[in-house]
Formats: C-alpha cells, structure tokens, sequence
C-alpha cells in the first residue's frame, strides 16, 4: 500500500494540452466499454457534469457480453439513467482484428513491440465517436469523454491525441451551427499506473472493470490488455482485484 499513497501524491500528467478549456457543462456523454480506462474516465466525467449518459458498444467482439455487463455494473453504480446500448457488428463482418475475427488468434502480450497489434480494430474509434456525437445533438450534451490512452498510440492509431484534433474538426464542421460539442480525453497523456491511482483517489470501482481481449469467466493474463493492466497495478503496490486465470 506504501507504493499506492506515494504514485497518487506525485502530480499526474494534464489531462488536456494547457491551452484546452473546459466549458460549463450540465450533460455529457461518456464512453463505457467496461474497460478500467473508460471506469476512470466515467469517474472524472461525474466530477466534472452535473448529469451523465453512458454509451456503451459492442462490435462482436470476443467478449461482448462480459463487457456489457461491466458497463451495466459502471452505470449503475454511478447512478445513470440515461443509458445507450448499440451494436456496429459490421466490424465484426469487416474482420481484420483478432478481437472480431475467430480465425486470428489473440496475440501473447508483447509490451516493447511497437507494431500494430492484431487485436486493433480498424478505425473504430471512429465509429464509436460518431454515435456518440449523433446523440449528443439530440440529448444537447456538450462533450463526449472517451478512455483513449497515448500509451496504447503505438499499437492503435486512433488512440493517438491527432487523432482527436482531427475528429474534433469534423464535429464542429459536420453538425448544426449552433452546436457546440468538445471531445473530452482525460487520461490520454497517462500511463496506465497513473490511470490506476487516478482512479483510486475518485473511488472508481476498478472491480467492476474487465480489459481480457478473450475470457468471460476469469481474465486470461496473457494478452496485451491484460498485461498493461497488471503491470499498472503493479506499478502502485497493488493487487489487481479482478481474477486471472
């Protein structure tokens, strides 16, 4: 526990670019895929809204059902009633990821190997971030907070921060000239350690969380997701408190 109190007491890296300004908001949307990033986003997205609503979706991914149920356990947790649900399986027809295609095995965990991974899915960050600007328009929410962390940028390149700037100007070009919706990326200058204590100091429950790339009943310990995790835990003393295989 001595590791986790000295982690959390050294400052974390900014959340945005100091030139980034958040501006009042009373509704936002958050991104929950169920994962331990998105848990530490949706709890800073509660501190900083007056109300929340919970995205969450599945692209036929191996663990579509465990992560749906970590979804459900977040949003109940923190009290969200407006909740979305939908499925984009196209991407699973599309293939091209071990994460949707059953062909493609699930890579052992390689943390040094600055390839792209077969568990990305091919722009669907895009995708995710296009449902949730639709609904933003309709339910007048103003941001839209998503888990995206640069320490995965190397293996997934619409975790990169351009990525974000980008797609922030398609917003602002692509919806009604009097909307106004910010993408929001909390921990994407974190690595997962801090992501980790982060999440600690807000009480987010990490237990509720699931990161396995492919078991439902105990996490298997052995691919990338599973291993950055560990590794974070690690990294502030403690013991990850979710089970593996």
């Amino acid at each position: 526990m001595g590791g986790t109190s000295e982690l959390i007491e050294q400052p974390l890296e900014d959340a945005q670019p100091s030139s980034f300004t958040l501006h009042p908001s009373s509704r936002a949307i958050c991104l929950v895929s169920g994962g331990m990033d998105s848990c530490v986003t949706a709890a800073i997205a509660n501190q900083e809204n007056e109300e929340l609503a919970f995205l969450h979706v599945g692209y036929g991914q191996r663990t579509e059902a465990r992560e749906r149920r970590a979804y459900e356990d977040l949003a109940d947790f923190y009290k969200v009633t407006k909740r979305l649900i939908v499925s984009i399986e196209h991407l699973k027809a599309i293939g091209g990821s071990s994460l949707t295609d059953n062909e493609i095995p699930i890579s052992e965990a390689n943390l040094e190997s600055q390839e792209i991974p077969t568990s990305y899915v091919p722009f669907r960050n895009a995708h995710l971030l296009s449902i949730a600007t639709s609904w933003a328009e309709v339910i007048d929410a103003n941001r839209i907070y998503i888990g995206a962390v640069a320490e995965d940028s190397s293996g997934y390149p619409d975790c990169r921060p351009e990525f974000y700037d980008a797609f922030q100007r398609a917003i602002d070009t692509g919806t009604k000239p009097a909307t106004r919706i910010e993408i929001v990326t909390p921990v994407i200058y974190m690595r997962k350690s801090h992501i980790v204590a982060r999440g600690i100091q807000l009480g987010a429950p990490l237990h509720l969380t699931w990161s396995c790339y492919q078991g439902e009943n105990v996490a298997c310990g052995r691919c990338d997701s599973c291993a950055l995790r560990l590794r974070a835990f690690r990294e502030v003393g403690m013991e990850d408190p979710i089970s593996y295989a």
